[in-house]
């Protein structure tokens, strides 16, 4: 796939995710960063997949990581660009740097390797390659595939002016000579992402701190090839309530699997952008008003602990601002999903779910409780179907189905009305009525008002689910 060669000035950010599992939240909140420092100074956004890790790389996870992407609405101006189909410019980088002595082969075998950092143990120095073959002159040995090794400058040191965290000093002396391309003939990461930021032309290079250890390296080649340095914005890891890096043990799960959730992909690009970043005390962001205020000087130094409540709560807030008609678009997959049928006879979507909006914290949630709206219930809360459908109950039930019947104007404020003097006529006050009522219509113990959802749920449908609970009652007997 041919790259782009981009104005020298135009700001260029990359999301550059490993296709070898979902597409994370920590991932997610990375290509937010990039995706809204782009779009802030008229850059350009790319995808990159880097895939050169075959063993653990798979197509589904290529299509989990595209998938979130376009559910998160972060479209990108250019790729993906894919690793494995660049493999021919990489070995010609590793060919170029070993003619320009900036790369050598080495020999050294894995049993070799492992005495070396044993060795290293044992004297108090930093486990890692000692440069054996460096500047050796010996034969090489027959029958073993070399690897190909950067020669790391032996002195100086590394200074990195990180825009999230600030100055960052590496002495070379730290560094040892890291492989840039396996035996196999395959290039490692930190080789063909320098590449890939190379040929991209990429000028700010966002991803998670973890990779702090990676960049002095990564400068060293970039130098070495004459490529410009890109500003680097390491951001700070999302964390566990525990304070230890976020993973699926504290229950991270992947963004589409949030999708199916129920959350909407406002809700949780909103609450990511928080992870991390700030405007004062404002918390609710349009992606529009990210865009207008994000920049590196805001983002926090320490990481930020994932909060499922907070995010629960925000996901909350954005059902109940959305317009009725965009609601009920959102919970109508979920519906199917559940098996649930909004046919043309039943209640209006958009209206069964302006009635539950105020009551759940996602689509699911919702698509759950508006079930009751578009099937009688088969199966009864436990607990509520113990205490109400009992042969007293009978009457009060039976005086409601008849004065329901006898509605001409369905809707709320005549069921109501008709509610009301049902309670009037068997006394002992709406606690009397409203439960077994509930129960009756809903299944459940727990709904909106009961007017409201007599109403939505229908004449002839409120009648039937009735007339079956006064059967229930009379059978407890």
């Amino acid at each position: 796939m041919p790259v782009s060669t981009p104005d020298a000035m135009e700001v260029r950010t990359r999301f550059a995710p490993s296709p070898t599992g979902y597409l994370h939240v920590g991932g997610a909140r990375t290509a937010l960063f990039c995706y809204l420092y782009a779009r802030r100074h008229g850059g350009q956004f790319v995808l990159r997949v880097e895939d050169t890790d075959r063993e653990r790389s798979t197509d589904e996870s290529v299509r989990a990581i595209l998938d979130g992407m376009a559910w998160l609405g972060l479209e990108h101006d250019e790729g993906p660009y894919f690793q494995t189909e660049r493999l021919d410019r990489y070995r010609e980088i590793v060919q170029r740097l070993l003619d320009e002595g900036n790369a050598y082969r080495c020999w050294s075998t894995p049993t070799e390797l492992d005495a070396m950092r044993e060795r290293a143990r044992t004297e108090g120095r930093k486990p890692r390659y000692d440069g054996t073959w460096r500047d050796s002159e010996e034969t090489p040995p027959s029958g073993v595939d070399p690897v190909i090794r950067f020669r790391n400058p032996l002195e100086g040191s590394v200074v990195i002016d990180d825009a999230a965290k600030g100055r960052i000093v590496i002495d070379n002396a730290e560094l040892d000579d890291l492989v840039i391309q396996r035996a196999d003939g395959t290039p490692t990461y930190n080789l063909s992402v320098v590449v890939d930021d190379m040929d991209m032309a990429i000028t700010h290079v966002i991803r998670g701190d973890d990779h702090v250890n990676n960049t002095p390296r990564q400068i060293n080649i970039a130098e070495a090839l004459g490529a410009r340095r890109p500003v680097y914005a390491h951001l700070p890891m999302i964390l566990g309530e525990d304070g230890k890096r976020l993973s699926k043990r504290h229950g991270a799960v992947g963004v589409m699997q949030y999708a199916a959730d129920g959350y909407l992909p406002e809700a949780l690009l909103n609450y990511l952008v928080r992870l991390g970043w700030s405007h004062g005390d404002e918390e609710i962001f349009t992606l529009e008003r990210m865009i207008e205020l994000f920049d590196f000087d805001t983002i926090n130094t320490s990481g930020s602990v994932f909060d499922s409540k907070k995010l629960d709560w925000m996901n909350q807030r954005y059902l109940q601002r959305l317009p009725n008609t965009a609601l009920a678009a959102a919970l109508a997959p979920h519906l199917t999903t559940l098996g649930i049928d909004a046919g043309p006879d039943s209640p209006t979507l958009a209206a069964v779910a302006n009635l539950l909006r105020d009551r759940c914290v996602t689509l699911l949630e919702m698509a759950k409780s508006a079930e009751c709206f578009y099937r009688a219930p088969v199966t009864f809360d436990e607990k509520a179907a113990a205490k109400w459908f009992v042969p007293a109950t009978a009457d009060v039930l039976e005086k409601t189905v008849a004065r329901l019947a006898t509605i001409d104007d369905w809707n709320a404020a005549s069921v109501q009305g008709a509610l009301e003097e049902t309670v009037d006529a068997v006394g002992g006050g709406f606690s009397t009525l409203g439960p077994p009522l509930r129960l009756a219509i809903t299944g459940g113990a727990a709904s909106p008002a009961m007017n409201e959802v007599i109403a939505l749920v229908g004449r002839d449908s409120v009648l039937q689910r009735i007339s079956y609970a006064i059967g229930l009652c009379l059978d407890s007997d």
